[in-house]
């Protein structure tokens, strides 16, 4: 393996190929398979698990993961060198990197760059660079042997390894300049026109390289930057005029020379390090980190790193070093003391040239070294022993103060006092909490003290850090004290022994209800003393307690809704007072939980709502209701539309959503625009359930097609439209016509009463007679049967008798009579027609009427009858009486008024 003199070696936080050239000498077995530059051809990727992906431009060749280069099958001919690109693509980044590689047969001496390789088919190389007079020129190879021998020979196709083509960064031009000449050795023949692509020429970056398409001369139009972009890879066309390719294409690569015109730059102005005291000579502090946008592996790119300047400059001038190649500072020499010299000030150096100071360019940056501090120094006590106080039963109360000494780092865990109780408060009545600023330690009483107990305390205390020490360094003996605290006797206050006392009740106690006793007790039993009870806060002013006992009584209603009631709880407070000297107060809470009664009715939410006036499947207005009783008393709720009047539930429906949410909505396509109160009845859960009408005020108005009220619905559902009101007195028109109407037809009957007489009696009840035959049969024309079938039997043995089935049909059925229904006792005689349908409505549908002969259609009478024989039709009339009106009856009434109307004949 051959590492180029243009390779480029990539720091290691820029990705990229190790090289971005590399030449290798194989044998013919590597060509089978083996792995080509194992190991050599190295890609640094900054992500450890980014993963990389490599493609070669020479469909004969493969890169496996790992870098290295095989053959995809066996390469027969390699008897001149070949040359192809391997591009890197990154699973995190759209970036791409190239390198080129170029392999030859062991063995093989490399073509030289200007000679001749070949006969005819052959490439001139000439430089046209700052540094040579003449352009390169590239002739095309040739597949075959054009002329006209007769024998046939055809030359073999050869591969042609194109060197680089090298172009020096920030050329001052003129542009454009010319690089190199394309030309293939048929232009002597036919005219040919020639052509570049590539990124650099027709794929962005654009217009970089042009070549003039007559007389292939390719040059670059603008300085180049290398630190842009390292290397171009291009390809040389040639075709006819008429756009058919004469040669194959070539490769062109074009690498840029780097040149030294950027400094080293530093990542930060100002690095910050931190090294404990006492450390070891050698003990890494920090790295500083410059970066050269320059060719690493040329020394326009190496930095070299120095310290100009160390302040201060004790115990001595030179504590700190650093590693020229990677930047690492790390301590020189011992004695650093934080308590002595707390920070350090590095001014470090960064100079490219390998750190030439009179080639390479330099840059500097600030480094601030912090000594960090070591717990090498105990906390010791002020003094050995501490005095304090403390009055029995308080709680929280400094009662002695602890001081200390620490000469490390003040607010740091080597310096933070941590105190301990050793001895002497086994109940745990104390505890030692440090001040943060002073770093003292305050004795504080957690545990009330009874001083008929115990009248004095002896504590034993010790102090330490929250760090642990520095190995080495031994504890001090200041670091434990004795602490005395003396108790002070008070006059105690009386204690309530529930504090809070929690009772319970229904809601709406009344007045004067004795709840419960509240008393407390006095801790001075030694001395009698009396106690006394008073109110502090009831913010109803619903209790009163007794002044002596601690009685509590209602002195109003209590009120679970009420806004002094808060989760269910009505909270009282009151005081007992002892008569000491000075008087001793304790105060006592009352917690009075109000169980909830139903007695809240539900209110409908919302009161106000907006519909339109044409039913939609959007058009629905959501309801739910609010009750100030809580569960079980409230939801789930139900809603109802009210049965009157008739119009809520001909134009409203209501469908219920869930237990507390339901959906008002038109019932009717359609409802004129207007502002309508819709009642609803909620009801609540409660047992027994309460309910409410409520009133809903819903404007409906029209829509647009979004289901949003217009501008002219808005003002139309503000009050009755023209339409409402016209529809309103049509309706007014109507209902008093028809009122009209049904005065002159009461008036036109009651005169058809007066002109004709009644067929009987005005006393006898006409529909009434005529119910209890339903059906006359055939009339009296009928006289050829045996009226006898008609009298009731005088037994029904022999009825009863006979086998089931077997039955006359002159027989009344053994089954119950049918029941009719109730008719009124003096029906007005304008409806003797329908009275006298549903009677015999009534007799069609009568299962027991025998339906076989029509001698049986008359009603049993039975014996006793009032009908009498039924030859009294047969009488004649008196004719003073008018039976005219008979032929308003119907055909069933027909035979009826031909016998008793009567005409001339009669």
């Amino acid at each position: 393996f051959i590492g180029s003199p243009e390779g480029l070696t990539v720091d290691p936080c820029r990705p990229g190929f190790s090289q971005s050239f590399y030449t290798a000498f194989v044998s013919r077995e590597m060509l089978r398979g083996q792995s080509i530059l194992k190991g050599k051809m190295k890609f640094k990727a900054c992500h450890l698990n980014e993963r990389i992906s490599f493609e070669s431009s020479d469909p004969k060749f493969g890169v496996r993961p790992d870098g290295s280069l095989y053959a995809q099958r066996e390469v027969a001919n390699l008897s001149e060198p070949i040359q192809f690109m391997v591009t890197a693509r990154g699973s995190k980044d759209t970036h791409i990197w190239e390198t080129t590689v170029k392999l030859a047969l062991a063995g093989h001496t490399l073509p030289p760059p200007i000679n001749q390789i070949g006969g005819e088919a052959s490439f001139h190389l000439r430089s046209h660079h700052n540094h040579y007079p003449n352009p390169r020129v590239i002739t095309f190879p040739r597949r075959h042997q054009r002329g006209s021998s007769t024998n046939g020979l055809r030359r073999q196709k050869r591969d042609w390894v194109i060197p680089p083509i090298n172009v020096p960064e920030n050329s001052r031009g003129p542009f454009p300049q010319m690089l190199v000449r394309i030309r293939s050795d048929q232009d002597k023949e036919i005219e040919i026109r020639y052509s570049i692509t590539g990124a650099g020429a027709d794929q962005p970056p654009s217009d970089v390289y042009i070549i003039d398409p007559v007389t292939g001369k390719m040059s670059v139009t603008k300085p180049l930057d290398r630190e842009d972009r390292a290397s171009y890879h291009l390809r040389a066309h040639a075709v006819d005029v008429n756009g058919n390719q004469m040669e194959p294409p070539i490769d062109l690569y074009i690498y840029v020379i780097d040149m030294n015109d950027n400094r080293p730059e530093f990542k930060n102005q100002v690095y910050n390090g931190s090294v404990p005291e006492g450390s070891k000579p050698g003990t890494s502090v920090m790295r500083v980190t410059a970066f050269d946008a320059d060719d690493s592996t040329m020394p326009n790119g190496l930095v070299h790193y120095r310290i100009l300047n160390q302040s201060p400059h004790i115990p001595i001038p030179n504590m700190f070093t650093i590693n020229g190649a990677t930047g690492e500072i790390s301590t020189i020499a011992a004695g650093l003391d934080r308590e002595k010299v707390s920070q350090y000030t590095l001014i470090v150096q960064a100079t490219d040239m390998e750190g030439s100071l009179s080639f390479g360019l330099s840059n500097t940056a600030t480094a601030l070294i912090t000594v960090t501090d070591v717990n090498d120094n105990p906390p010791e006590f002020d003094t050995k022993t501490f005095l304090g106080e403390v009055p029995e039963n308080a709680v929280g109360v400094v009662v002695a103060n602890l001081t200390v000494r620490d000469r490390d780092q003040p607010h740091t865990p080597n310096w933070n006092a941590v105190y301990r109780i050793v001895g002497g408060d086994s109940m745990g009545h104390f505890t030692i909490r440090t001040d943060e600023i002073t770093n003292d330690g305050r004795v504080t009483v957690v545990k009330p003290v009874d001083y008929e107990r115990n009248g004095a305390f002896m504590l034993t205390v010790v102090v330490s850090n929250q760090a642990h020490l520095a190995s080495g360094i031994p504890s001090s003996l200041s670091s434990t004290a004795g602490v005395t605290i003396s108790v002070l006797d008070v006059n105690e206050a009386p204690v309530f022994p529930s504090n809070p006392k929690m009772i319970r009740f229904e809601e709406g106690v009344p007045a004067d209800t004795t709840l419960t006793i509240f008393a407390a007790l006095d801790p001075d039993r030694f001395i009698q003393q009396t106690v006394r009870y008073s109110k502090l806060s009831d913010p109803g002013n619903w209790l009163r307690i007794n002044r002596t006992n601690g009685q509590i009584t209602t002195t109003a209603i209590l009120d679970r809704e009420s806004p002094y009631v808060k989760n269910n709880v009505y909270e009282a407070t009151f005081l007992a007072v002892d008569n000491g000297s000075p008087p001793a107060t304790g105060t006592g809470t009352l917690q009075i939980y109000l169980i909830d009664v139903n007695d809240n009715v539900p209110v409908l939410v919302p009161k106000e709502a907006q519909l339109c006036e044409r039913s939609r499947p959007s058009s629905r207005i959501n309801i739910t209701a609010s009750d100030a009783d809580s569960e079980p008393n409230a939801g789930p709720y139900v809603f109802e539309l009210p049965s009157f009047p008739p119009s809520v539930r001909r134009n409203w429906t209501i469908s219920r959503l869930n237990g507390e949410y339901a959906q008002l909505r038109l019932r009717i396509p359609y409802l004129e625009a207007g502002v309508y109160r819709v009642p609803i009845m909620v009801s609540d859960s409660g047992n027994p359930p309460l309910t409410n009408r409520s009133m809903i005020r819903v404007k409906v108005c029209p829509c647009d097609e979004h289901g949003d009220c217009t501008a002219v619905g808005a003002v139309a559902s503000a009050s009755l439209g023209t339409g409402a009101i016209i529809a309103i007195l049509i309706c007014i028109i109507i209902l008093l016509s028809m009122v009209l109407l049904f005065v002159v037809w009461m008036k036109r009957r009651e005169k058809e009463r007066q002109t004709k007489p009644l067929l009987i009696d005005p006393e006898d009840d006409v529909r009434d007679n005529i119910l209890k035959y339903d059906e006359e049969g055939g009339g009296e024309e009928d006289q050829d049967y045996d009226l006898s079938q008609l009298q009731q039997p005088e037994t029904l043995d022999h009825m009863m008798s006979k086998p089931a089935g077997v039955r006359r049909v002159d027989e009344r059925p053994i089954i119950p009579e049918s029941q009719y229904p109730v008719r009124p006792t003096l029906p007005h005689p304008g409806d003797i027609g329908d009275f006298i349908i549903d009677g015999l409505r009534a007799a069609d549908n009568d299962p027991t009427a025998p339906p076989y002969d029509s001698l049986l259609v008359f009603d049993y009478e039975g014996s006793g009858s009032t009908a009498g024989s039924v030859s009294s039709l047969d009488s004649s009339s008196s004719g003073e009486q008018d039976y005219d009106y008979l032929n308003d009856w119907g055909p069933r009434f027909k035979k009826l008024a031909d016998l008793y109307g009567g005409g001339e004949e009669d």
